[in-house]
């Protein structure tokens, strides 16, 4: 089988609340203030799809929020998003691939996130047969097209996967593309899912 793990969330903790925490204190504008106005839109994707530079992307997030942050200021905060990996969920990938199956990682990133996990989380990559990230497959989840890329890449069909998200919109954007889905609403999903279904 082929399991597919998303990152944030399932097996990196984040909170983008920290992301506006820290701007707030470099641009002394309210945390409630920046809640209000962060929004994950179009900029936000195009980053995503690796169409942007992180360049680009802080200068067009900090025009849209109103913050004047050097471009230091707001990479130290994008990359506060993370809290902390989530090891029972790299045993279990470990466990996986000792049984023989094969294990990925599909992530919607950036380049300023990607500068700074695989090193600070080393053992995401050791866990993981291969990583796929949405910059440099230049699309994003949920699209269709980046399931099936990765479907074609493996050499599984759709029903010999697995797949696992916080997200409801990429679970249901797999599960057009005929995989089985696994919605991650928290720390208990995956051990629970496993205990359930032995693999």
């Amino acid at each position: 089988m082929l399991y597919i793990f998303d990152l944030g969330n399932v097996i990196v903790d984040i909170d983008f609340n920290r992301v506006l925490g820290v701007w707030s204190d470099y641009s002394r504008i309210p945390l409630a203030n920046l809640q209000k106005s962060f929004v994950m839109g179009d900029t936000f994707h195009r980053h995503e799809r690796g169409q942007i530079s992180d360049e680009e992307f802080a200068a067009a997030v900090c025009e849209e929020m109103d913050m004047a942050l050097s471009f230091e200021q707001f990479a130290t905060g994008w990359q506060a998003v993370f809290v902390a990996l989530r090891s029972e969920v790299i045993a279990l990938m470990s466990k996986l691939r000792e049984r023989g199956h094969r294990v990925v990682v599909l992530s919607n990133t950036n380049r300023l996130h990607t500068n700074f996990w695989p090193g600070e989380y080393p053992q995401i990559a050791e866990a993981a047969d291969k990583i796929y990230l949405s910059q440099d497959m230049g699309m994003r989840k949920p699209d269709a097209e980046i399931y099936q890329k990765l479907l074609e890449a493996e050499g599984f069909s759709a029903d010999r996967a697995i797949f696992f998200d916080d997200n409801v919109d990429n679970i249901k954007g797999a599960q057009q593309a005929g995989i089985t889905s696994i919605l991650v609403t928290g720390k208990e999903t995956l051990p629970d899912y496993f205990a359930k279904n032995p693999c």
